[in-house]
C-alpha cells in the first residue's frame, strides 16, 4: 500500500510513504508505484499512530465519576464507592470482555494504535490495535496487596514497574513516592502514573512519567509539573479511563498544550517516540523499518505543522493503519478502494462524518447495551438527519 502526498508532521514538504509487510518500506518525494493499492491524498498530515501510555481498557464505558476537588486518589476511591455505588455496579455487569473491546474502539478512533493497558489483562483475541501489557503493572503504594512484596519479586526483576503513584495534592502523596523509591531493593526499572507531588529529585529515580493531565485536574485541579520532571525523565502521555475525562486523546492533549509546560515538540514526542523507547516498541517514527502504524488527517488550512496537529478532532482522521493493515477510514476514500476492500468494515458516524472502522462494532453496541442500556457511545449507527 502507498499513502501519496502527505505531509508528517514537523515537516512542510509532501512524501509519499511505501508499506510492505506491516513494516514502513520507503519514503520519497517522488511518486511510488504499488500493484496493490494507492491512496492519494489532499491538505493532509501523516503521524505516527499515537501510543496512549495509561488507559484501563475496561473503565471506558463509565461517565465521569466525582463533584469536587479531592487532595488524593484514595479520597475519591473512597468517596466514588460510596456516592455513586449504582452506577459502578451498572457498569461493571457488563462482561469485562465488551467493555475491553470498546476500550479498544474508544482508542483506535482517536488514531491511538498502541494503548499500555494497566490492570486486568485484556485477554482479548486478536485485538485492532496493540495492547501493551507487558509491564510489571501494580495499582499503587495504598490500593495494591503486598506491593512491596510484588515489588520486589526477583522473578520480575528485569520487567518495568508501571504503577500510579503521587496521584494528589497533599503530603500523603508525595512521602508515598518516597516510600516506593525506598523499598525498590531490586532497583527495578521504575514508570510512575500521574507524579502530581513528584519532585524533581524524586523524578531521577524513574525511567519514565506518565503524563494525565485531564484526569489530574478533574481530580485535583492541578497537574503533574512536567516542565520540571521532564529535565530528569522520560514524559509520556496518557488519557487514563473515562472514569475521570474525555474519551477523546485530542481534547486531553489540547488542555496539556494550554498548560504551555511542554513545548509541541515535546508533546508530540511524549506520544510517539519516547513511549516507544520506554516500552520497547518498533514503533513511534515514520521510519525504515518501523512498524507501519500511521494516521493520516485533514489538515486546517492555513496552520502550521503543529497547530493543525493540535487542531485534529477524531472527525478530521481520514485514515489508521496499524502494522499495515487499514483499521479505520474516512467515507471520502471510499472511491479510491477496490470493491471488496471495504468488506468487514462497520459503518458508524460522528456527527457529520462517516468513519469505517474493522470489525463489528454496531453489534458490540448492542451487545453492551443489552447489560446497561443507558451507555452513552461517542459514534452513533444511524446517519445523522439533514438540518
Amino acid at each position: 500500500m502507498i499513502l501519496q502526498n502527505v505531509h508528517i508532521v514537523g515537516d512542510e514538504a509532501a512524501v509519499n510513504i511505501q508499506m510492505s509487510d506491516g513494516k514502513i518500506a520507503e519514503i520519497s518525494d517522488t511518486v511510488l508505484t504499488d500493484d496493490n493499492l494507492t491512496l492519494t491524498f489532499k491538505d493532509a498530515l501523516i503521524f505516527p499512530g499515537l501510543i496512549n501510555s495509561h488507559d484501563h481498557l475496561d473503565f471506558n464505558l463509565f461517565s465521569p465519576l466525582g463533584n469536587r476537588t479531592y487532595r488524593n486518589y484514595t479520597e475519591w476511591g473512597n468517596y466514588i464507592h460510596k456516592e455513586y455505588k449504582n452506577e459502578i455496579a451498572g457498569v461493571l455487569k457488563i462482561p469485562i470482555a465488551l467493555r475491553s473491546e470498546w476500550g479498544v474502539y474508544k482508542n483506535l478512533i482517536c488514531g491511538v494504535t498502541t494503548v499500555v493497558n494497566h490492570g486486568e489483562r485484556s485477554r482479548l483475541v486478536d485485538p485492532l490495535i496493540t495492547i501493551f501489557e507487558d509491564s510489571h503493572c501494580l495499582h499503587s503504594v495504598h490500593f495494591e496487596k503486598y506491593w512491596k512484596l510484588k515489588l520486589n519479586n526477583p522473578l520480575k526483576k528485569d520487567i518495568p514497574v508501571n504503577i500510579h503513584i503521587g496521584e494528589g495534592d497533599d503530603y500523603l502523596s508525595f512521602t508515598e513516592i518516597n516510600k516506593l523509591i525506598q523499598y525498590n531493593l531490586l532497583k527495578r526499572g521504575l514508570i510512575g502514573i500521574h507524579a502530581v507531588s513528584m519532585s524533581a529529585e524524586q523524578a531521577e529515580k524513574f525511567e519514565a512519567i506518565v503524563w494525565c493531565p485531564e484526569s489530574n485536574y478533574f481530580l485535583l485541579n492541578k497537574t503533574a509539573r512536567v516542565d520540571e520532571l521532564e529535565k530528569h525523565t522520560k514524559i509520556l502521555f496518557g488519557t487514563d479511563s473515562t472514569l475521570t475525562g474525555s474519551w477523546d486523546i485530542w481534547e486531553h492533549l489540547r488542555l496539556a498544550r494550554k498548560t504551555g509546560m511542554l513545548t509541541d515538540e515535546k508533546l508530540y514526542r511524549s506520544l510517539n517516540q519516547n513511549p516507544a523507547d520506554t516500552w520497547g516498541l518498533n514503533s513511534g517514527s515514520i521510519t525504515l523499518g518501523k512498524n507501519a502504524d500511521l494516521v493520516v488527517a485533514g489538515r486546517r488550512p492555513g496552520k502550521s505543522s503543529y497547530d493543525a496537529f493540535y487542531k485534529i478532532t477524531p472527525e478530521d482522521i481520514q485514515l489508521v493503519v496499524h502494522k499495515g493493515e487499514i483499521r479505520l477510514f474516512d467515507e471520502c476514500l471510499l472511491p479510491q478502494l477496490h470493491e471488496n476492500q471495504s468488506e468487514g468494515y462497520s459503518r458508524v458516524f460522528l456527527n457529520d462524518t462517516c468513519k469505517y472502522v474493522k470489525g463489528d462494532l454496531p453489534v458490540l453496541i448492542r451487545k453492551i447495551r443489552a447489560y446497561q442500556p443507558d451507555v452513552c457511545f461517542p459514534v452513533t449507527l444511524n446517519e445523522p438527519a439533514q438540518l
